[in-house]
C-alpha cells in the first residue's frame, strides 16, 4: 500500500457525513475505537506520571523540609495519622506553601497563563468555544499542579489529569483534521478518561465527560467514546498503581433501614447549602485576588502563605485531604477533636480558594468531595448516641456527603454518585444517596462550581446553529457550494491575480496546481501588503496563505457556518475527501452568501425538512400541487424515485397512513422518508409537472 493509499484510507475513515454518525455504523464505531484508545492510553500514562509527580513533590516539600506527611487513603499509601507538631520542622510549613505557590505561579504565568486555576473549567470552556488546546498546556499543568499539591496547597488532582488527556484529544483531532464537532467530542472524551483514570473510576469518569459540560443537559455523543477511553486509561493506571479502590470502607456498610432516609434528607439539605457556600466562597476569594494590584505570579505565593498559616492551626485543611476522609469513615473519627470536625469543611473551602483562586494550579473536584465527606462526618458525630437509628459507623454519612455536595454544586449528580461508588468499592449507599443528591441539587439551583458550564446544548456554540437553525443541519455543503470555475496558479504574478480578482469582483481565490490540488489562497488583503512596483515582479506563491480553512462536501451547513464564523472568514475551499491523488483536490468554494441562498431556497420550496428517525435518512414534508406526477393516482403507480417512501399524508384535519392503493390529492401535506443519496432525485420528481393534468 502506497502512502497516498494510506492517506486516502485515513481520510475515508475519519471523515463521514453527520447522518452516518451513529455507533450502529461499524465504520463510525471503528473510528472512535481507534481515537478513544489513543486518548485512553495517554490519559493512563498521564495519570501515572502526574500521580508520581505529586508524591515526589510531597516527599520533597512536606516530607524532607517540614518532616510531616498527611495521611493517605487506604488504597494509596501507608502513612497513618501523624501529629503535626511532632514533625521535624513544623514551623517551616508557611514558608514551604509560599515557595510552592511562587514556583507554580512563575511556571504558569511565564509559560502558559491559561493554565491558571483549575483545569476542568478551562477544558469545559475549550469544548464550548471549539478552541484547540495548546500542546504545552498539559505538561505545564502537570508540573505546576504537582508543586502546588506537593507543597501543601489545597487542590485536587482531577483538573490537571483532565487537562492532560483533553489536551491530547484536542491535538489528536487537529492532527487528524477532524471537524469541529468531532474535535469537541475528542476533548470531552479526554476529560472523562483523565478523571476516570486518576480516581480509578472509569464508569463515573465517562459519564462525567457528558454531564459536566452543562447544568441541565448531557452531551450524549461523548458517552460511548468516553467509556472506551476511560476504561483504557483506568487499565493503564491500574496496572501501575494497583486495582484497589482509593478508599477502604467498613465491611458492614449497607442501607437496611428506610427510616434513616430522614437523616439523609437532612444531609442533602446541608450539602446543598454548603455547596453553594463553596461556590460563592471560592469565586469570592478568586475575585479578591484578581483585583489585587500585584504581579500575577506573586499572588499564588500570597495564597500559599495564608494556607500555611491556617495549616499551623488546622493541618487537616492542607493538601488533597483524602486521607482525612479515610480516617472519618471509621472509628478514627472519634479520635479527632469536635472543633476540628466542625471547622474543617469551612477551612477547606477557605484554603482551596486561597490555593486555586489566587492563581495556583490544581483542581476543585477533589476538595469538593472532601468538604462533602466532612459534612457527613459532622452530621454523624453530632447525632451519634443522640438520635435513634444512626448507623454504627460514620462511613455511610461520609460517602453520601461526598456524593451530595459535589454532585449538586457541579450539576453532575449521576457521574459523581458513580465515581464515589467506584472510589469506595461499594454500591450499597446509592439508594440513600439518590435522596441526598436530589435535595442538594434542588438547593443549589442554578449556582455552579464550574462557571464555564452552559445551561443546555442550545446555549452552546457547539450546538447553537444546529438547534437554532435545524434546517441547516439537514443540508449538505455540496447543495450550496459553488463549483470550482475560477482559480489561480502559483506562478502567476501578483499583478495578474489582482486584475483577475477585480474583473470578477472577488475578494480572493484559491491557488491550485495542475491537478486542482489545493496549494493556498490569496486575498485582496494579501495583495495590498505588496507595493505596486513589486506586484508585477513577484508571484502568487510568494504571498499566498498556505494554512487554509477547508471543509468536505458531505459536511452539513450548520457545521460550515460555524467554521466560517469561528475563524472569521467569509469563504473557504471545499475539498474532495476521496481524492485518489492523496492531495486536497478542490471541487468548489463555499461562502456565507451561498449558505443563506440555500437556506432561503429550501424555505421557498414550501417543504419542511428534518432529521429522519432512522439514522442516515431525512424527512421532507411538502404540499402537493396539481400537476405533480403523484397526484390523483395510486401510490403503487406513482413511480417514486428509489430510496424514497411516503410515510404519512395530512388531508385537512385527517392524518392518513398510506397504502399502495392510496390516492394523493392536490393540497395534501405529504411526508417523505428519503436517503441523502435519493433526495436530489425526489426534488427533481416533485418539480416535474404533468401539463395535461395541470390544465
Amino acid at each position: 500500500m502506497t502512502s497516498a493509499d494510506l492517506l486516502l484510507l485515513i481520510r475515508r475513515l475519519f471523515h463521514m457525513q453527520r447522518t452516518k454518525r451513529s455507533f450502529e455504523s461499524p465504520r463510525y464505531l471503528l473510528k472512535w475505537l481507534l481515537i478513544s484508545t489513543l486518548i485512553g492510553l495517554v490519559a493512563g500514562i498521564g495519570a501515572v506520571v502526574f500521580y508520581a509527580a505529586i508524591h515526589f513533590a510531597t516527599e520533597i516539600f512536606l516530607g524532607r523540609l517540614v518532616g510531616y506527611f498527611p495521611p493517605d487513603p487506604a488504597g494509596e499509601g501507608e502513612h497513618g495519622i501523624m501529629a503535626f507538631w511532632s514533625a521535624v520542622r513544623p514551623w517551616l510549613l508557611p514558608i514551604v506553601t509560599t515557595l510552592g505557590g511562587l514556583l507554580s505561579g512563575m511556571i504558569v504565568f511565564s509559560l502558559a497563563p491559561e493554565a491558571e486555576g483549575h483545569g476542568t473549567d478551562a477544558a469545559i470552556a475549550a469544548f464550548h468555544q471549539g478552541k484547540a488546546v495548546r500542546a504545552r498546556i498539559p505538561l505545564i499543568k502537570l508540573v505546576a499542579s504537582a508543586i502546588t499539591i506537593g507543597s501543601g496547597g489545597s487542590a485536587g488532582r482531577e483538573g490537571p489529569a483532565a487537562q492532560i488527556s483533553a489536551g491530547f484529544g484536542s491535538l489528536l483531532a487537529t492532527w487528524l483534521k477532524l471537524d469541529v464537532q468531532d474535535r469537541r467530542i475528542a476533548l470531552a472524551t479526554g476529560m472523562g478518561a483523565g478523571i476516570g483514570a486518576i480516581f480509578r473510576a472509569p464508569l463515573g469518569g465517562a459519564i462525567l465527560a457528558a454531564e459536566i459540560l452543562y447544568r441541565d443537559d448531557l452531551e450524549i455523543e461523548a458517552i460511548v467514546p468516553a467509556l472506551i477511553a476511560s476504561i483504557i486509561g483506568y487499565s493503564v493506571f491500574g496496572a501501575w498503581s494497583g486495582w484497589s479502590p482509593i478508599f477502604a470502607t467498613p465491611s458492614n456498610l449497607a442501607f437496611t433501614s428506610p427510616p434513616q432516609l430522614l437523616y439523609y434528607v437532612l444531609l442533602g439539605l446541608l450539602c446543598g447549602l454548603i455547596g453553594r457556600l463553596y461556590s460563592t466562597g471560592f469565586y469570592g476569594i478568586t475575585h479578591i485576588f484578581h483585583r489585587l494590584p500585584l504581579p500575577k505570579w506573586l499572588k499564588p505565593g500570597i495564597g500559599g502563605l495564608l494556607v500555611g498559616l491556617i495549616g499551623l492551626v488546622l493541618p487537616q485543611a492542607i493538601g488533597m485531604g483524602y486521607g482525612w476522609v479515610q480516617v472519618s469513615m471509621g472509628p478514627g473519627l472519634l479520635s479527632l477533636p469536635i472543633w476540628v470536625i466542625l471547622l474543617l469543611p469551612f477551612a477547606k473551602i477557605l484554603t482551596t480558594g486561597l490555593t486555586v483562586g489566587s492563581g495556583g494550579s490544581g483542581g476543585i473536584f477533589g476538595p469538593g468531595m472532601v468538604i462533602g465527606g466532612m459534612v457527613g462526618a459532622v452530621v454523624w458525630r453530632l447525632c451519634y448516641h443522640v438520635l435513634p437509628g444512626i448507623p454504627d459507623t460514620p462511613g455511610p454519612f461520609v460517602i453520601v456527603g461526598m456524593m451530595a455536595l459535589f454532585g449538586g454544586i457541579a450539576h453532575a449528580p449521576l457521574a459523581v454518585m458513580l465515581m464515589v461508588a467506584e472510589m469506595t468499592g461499594s454500591l450499597s449507599m446509592l439508594a440513600p444517596a439518590m435522596i441526598a443528591v436530589g435535595i442538594a441539587t434542588i438547593i443549589v439551583g442554578q449556582a455552579t462550581i464550574y462557571q464555564s458550564q452552559l445551561p443546555t446544548r442550545a446555549d452552546s456554540p457547539a450546538h447553537r446553529l444546529q438547534l437554532s437553525f435545524p434546517l441547516l443541519s439537514t443540508l449538505a455543503i455540496q447543495q450550496a457550494m459553488t463549483p470550482l470555475t475560477f482559480h489561480l496558479s502559483p506562478l502567476q504574478t501578483i499583478a495578474e491575480a489582482e486584475q483577475m480578482l477585480a474583473e470578477r469582483n472577488e475578494s480572493g481565490a484559491v491557488v491550485v496546481d495542475a491537478h486542482n490540488n489545493l496549494l493556498g489562497v490569496i486575498t485582496q488583503a494579501d495583495i495590498q501588503r505588496i507595493s505596486l512596483v513589486e506586484r508585477s515582479q513577484r508571484f502568487v506563491q510568494a504571498v499566498m496563505t498556505r494554512d487554509v480553512l477547508t471543509a468536505y462536501p458531505d459536511a452539513t451547513l450548520d457545521e460550515a457556518l460555524e467554521l466560517l464564523t469561528s475563524h472569521r472568514v467569509s469563504w473557504m475551499p471545499i475539498i474532495d475527501v476521496a481524492a485518489a491523488s492523496g492531495g486536497q483536490k478542490v471541487i468548489g468554494v463555499l461562502n456565507a452568501v451561498d449558505i443563506v441562498h440555500a437556506y432561503r431556497a429550501t424555505l421557498a420550496k414550501d417543504d419542511r425538512r428534518m432529521r429522519g428517525l432512522v439514522v442516515g435518512t431525512v424527512m421532507i414534508e411538502t404540499k402537493v400541487e396539481a400537476g405533480m406526477p403523484l397526484v390523483e393516482r395510486p401510490l403503487r403507480e406513482a413511480h417514486l424515485p428509489a430510496e424514497c417512501l411516503v410515510i404519512s399524508i395530512r388531508r385537512q384535519e385527517e392524518l392518513l397512513f398510506p397504502r399502495g392503493s392510496t390516492v394523493i390529492l392536490p393540497g395534501d401535506m405529504v411526508t417523505f422518508l428519503v436517503s441523502p443519496q435519493g433526495e436530489t432525485a425526489l426534488q427533481k420528481y416533485l418539480a416535474t409537472r404533468n401539463v395535461a393534468s395541470a390544465v
